[in-house]
């Protein structure tokens, strides 16, 4: 899958400058799909750029978030707070072509769409890998955040996801599973599935979820 960007801006924000990859060779388009990158990784997760890959020709171009710690090249997420600041600063980018928009991202990134979608306007809300509790410590549930969104919500996560198996989630979340998955989506060799395959699982379902929202 191609997953040339048309073109990639900066946008100053008070945690730094955040960076955003745009991919919208598209017309006519629907709505703007942002994504951000979780606390131990970019925006070269096999899921996003299986998203920027597809979407584009669906109707629904891409945008990519780098946070600003990410950009500046640090190793470590700053605070939940930090890191909703530089999403909200640099939110106005997003709504530039004057197209609807729906927040994500994947893990730390889903989060941090949850808990500003409805304070921004977001139109809804795409959750990858939803860290729902810390590895093992199922009591330390983080569902309040995913359901407190305020908009439709749909959750892709991992079968085997260490940070909540689908399973896990309230009854009523939208969810769709990645047999085998990790939280990265990564699924084991002795599973027989390609990696290919797995994507086109994340990316199918989300753009059946979004064309009953665009379509």
């Amino acid at each position: 899958m191609s997953t040339r960007a048309n073109e990639s801006e900066t946008v100053a924000t008070p945690a730094g400058d955040a960076r955003i990859t745009w991919f919208r060779d598209v017309q006519p388009a629907r709505a703007v799909i942002a994504v951000s990158h979780g606390a131990g990784g970019g925006i070269e997760a096999r899921d996003l750029r299986a998203l920027a890959a597809v979407l584009p020709a669906r109707g629904y171009p891409v945008a990519l978030v780098e946070q600003p710690w990410r950009v500046a090249g640090k190793k470590v997420a700053p605070a939940p707070r930090t890191l909703d600041a530089g999403w909200t600063a640099l939110w106005p980018a997003l709504e530039k072509p004057g197209l609807p928009v729906v927040a994500g991202g994947r893990s730390a990134g889903a989060r941090v769409a949850c808990r500003t979608a409805r304070e921004l306007g977001a139109h809804a809300v795409l959750a990858l890998s939803f860290p729902l509790h810390p590895p093992g410590r199922p009591e330390k549930s983080r569902a309040d955040e995913l359901t407190g969104a305020g908009v439709p919500t749909l959750v892709v996560q991992g079968g085997r996801d260490p940070f909540g198996r689908p399973e896990e989630f309230p009854p009523d979340t939208e969810i769709t599973e990645v047999a085998y998955g990790d939280h990265g989506f990564a699924v084991p060799k002795s599973a027989g599935v390609a990696e290919a395959a797995s994507m086109a699982v994340i990316t199918d379902a989300v753009a059946e979820w979004l064309d009953g929202m665009f379509g």
